[in-house]
């Protein structure tokens, strides 16, 4: 047997229980805000979206030439809720729109319903007064 091969083992070992620690990609309940600047409170949501671990591999030799596409926790099945902000001024639009989260998958980030940024506000940072807590 060679030598390297016990130390394969124990690597592959604890990489399987490393992986099986991470929570799954899956629908969790969040709290988030809904606001507009010109409106003077800050609605607080509780909804479902997605959150866990996905499989990615890094190559070990990058090039310009070939990409290594990063999968992210995202949306599989979704439906939108739009909710009223209350008492903004008659000229601004008082409508939040947001996704909820029915079912998750390990995919390609998507713009139309994801945060695809590096670093974003906290989903519960609210700018103005915090109102009320609704849930969907």
């Amino acid at each position: 047997m060679p030598a390297s091969l016990p130390l394969l083992l124990l690597f592959s070992a604890l990489s399987l229980s490393h992986s099986s620690s991470l929570r799954p990609c899956e629908p969790v309940n969040e709290t988030i805000s809904a606001e507009n600047e010109e409106c003077p409170k800050c609605l607080l949501i509780q909804t479902s979206i997605c959150s866990g671990s996905c499989r990615n591999k890094d190559p070990v030799f990058k090039s310009t030439l070939s990409s290594a596409p990063q999968h992210v926790c995202t949306y599989k099945d979704l439906r939108f809720v739009t909710v009223t902000l209350p008492d903004c001024p008659p000229r601004v639009d008082p409508h939040f729109t947001f996704p909820v989260a029915l079912s998750c998958e390990c995919s390609l980030c998507r713009m139309e319903s994801s945060d695809c940024t590096i670093q974003s506000l906290g989903p519960s940072d609210c700018m103005s007064g915090e109102l009320v807590i609704l849930s969907y």
